[in-house]
């Protein structure tokens, strides 16, 4: 199962971290995971690589946390809730592959 921990702060996503495997399928055939991970690393290049914003990601093992601090910018701050909202609809769709937690910091 897939687990999103996204950290909140006054009800908007401020930062996230994604760990495990969906198991919907064979590796190379897992649609889950190839949209949580697609999704996961649009997120993190487009937070730092597009909009330049100095965000803290990290990658060990099968987890991936970005991590923020102080004021978002607009733009970074859409391109989170995009992602929560994506990852929200995903697990709509497959409620046995994906679990989501909301941590208000």
């Amino acid at each position: 199962m897939i687990e999103a921990a996204f950290i909140c702060a006054n009800c908007h996503v401020t930062g996230f971290a994604v760990s495990g495997h969906a198991g919907y399928a064979d590796s190379g055939k897992d649609i889950v995971c190839a949209a949580v991970s697609s999704a996961v690393q649009l997120t993190a290049n487009g937070i730092t690589e597009i909009l330049h914003y100095p965000a803290e990601v990290s990658a060990e093992g099968d987890t991936v946390r970005l991590h923020t601090s102080g004021e978002l910018p607009e733009g970074v701050q859409a391109m989170l809730d995009a992602f929560r909202l994506h990852i929200e609809l995903l697990r709509d769709d497959y409620p046995k592959f994906i679990r989501i937690r909301y941590l208000e910091v």
